[in-house]
């Protein structure tokens, strides 16, 4: 039988950084706005099951986009004349920038893997613009995921990516979820897994400086998979303890994707953290 998703999907033109950025976006829900950021190389469809999940829309207002170079966002004019490189400062103004351009009150700001350090950065900078935020796979610095040889002419970028990054998830995640992972990742651009790991493993660095992160204006919750290996339950926790008022912590039975990878088992650690936030 044919029918209709809720989920409904448009597109965004924002100048960010003095670039005209054209950037895809998909919501579905009412209520508290949940902003959802997804992980590097990949796009938004990461989250189709939280916006398709009616006991998560009742109450709030899913919303996930595409980066500006990723997924169904395409690169800004010229950009074969750079080399993809994402920083801090760009990747906290696009997030801001959107937020603020769908006036959006004070959202629930989610992020996995980069965008799971990035929460961090993002309260640092302005508590007052989040009602909470929730990392995923995120740390205040986690070291050895950018490098070159995705790059390498005779190296296939869109299957070795792809691969490298699956044996992040736990191997009793369901098969389906780990090859639809794979798959997104499997259609990234090229250099952009590359570029984006710049930012995760280089340009953001917050160790020393977890204490400009308040956690009474804006709660921070870190939650990572006991089988990831890029950043680890150790990393995370370090970051916890360094971070005061900071929440979270392991999740037992999976790996560095949890929304996507194994979405039931992940909505146990989610749900627990919404319910203080509904309405």
């Amino acid at each position: 039988m044919a029918f209709l998703e809720s989920v409904i999907g448009r597109y965004m033109h924002l100048n960010i950084a003095g670039v005209d950025q054209r950037i895809f976006f998909e919501e579905a829900g009412q209520g508290t706005p949940l902003l959802c950021l997804h992980t590097a190389g990949a796009d938004s469809r990461q989250y189709r099951q939280l916006l398709n999940d009616p006991e998560i829309t009742q109450s709030f207002r899913v919303i996930a986009f595409d980066l500006p170079w990723h997924g169904r966002s395409l690169p800004p004019d010229r950009w074969w004349e750079q080399e993809y490189l994402l920083t801090a400062d760009v990747y906290a103004e696009t997030v801001e920038r959107f937020s603020e351009a769908l006036g959006l009150d004070r959202p629930i700001v989610m992020g996995c893997s980069m965008a799971g350090s990035l929460i961090l950065e993002l309260v640092r900078r302005d508590p007052t613009k989040w009602r909470c935020a929730i990392g995923l796979s995120g740390a205040s610095n986690v070291k050895g995921r950018f490098q070159d040889w995705s790059l390498a002419p005779d190296i296939n970028a869109q299957q070795s990516v792809a691969s490298w990054t699956s044996s992040l998830m736990a191997p009793m995640s369901p098969e389906s979820s780990k090859r639809e992972v794979w798959w997104i990742y499997s259609q990234g651009g090229p250099g952009i897994y590359r570029g984006d790991t710049y930012f995760y493993s280089v340009d953001l660095d917050l160790r020393g400086r977890e204490g400009e992160i308040d956690t009474s204006r804006c709660p921070v919750y870190l939650l990572t998979g006991e089988y990831d290996h890029a950043c680890t339950v150790t990393d995370t926790q370090a970051t916890i303890d360094a971070i005061p008022g900071a929440r979270g912590g392991r999740m037992t039975g999976i790996g560095h994707f949890p929304v996507s990878e194994n979405y039931p088992l992940f909505k146990t650690y989610l749900q627990p953290i919404l319910a203080e936030f509904a309405g």
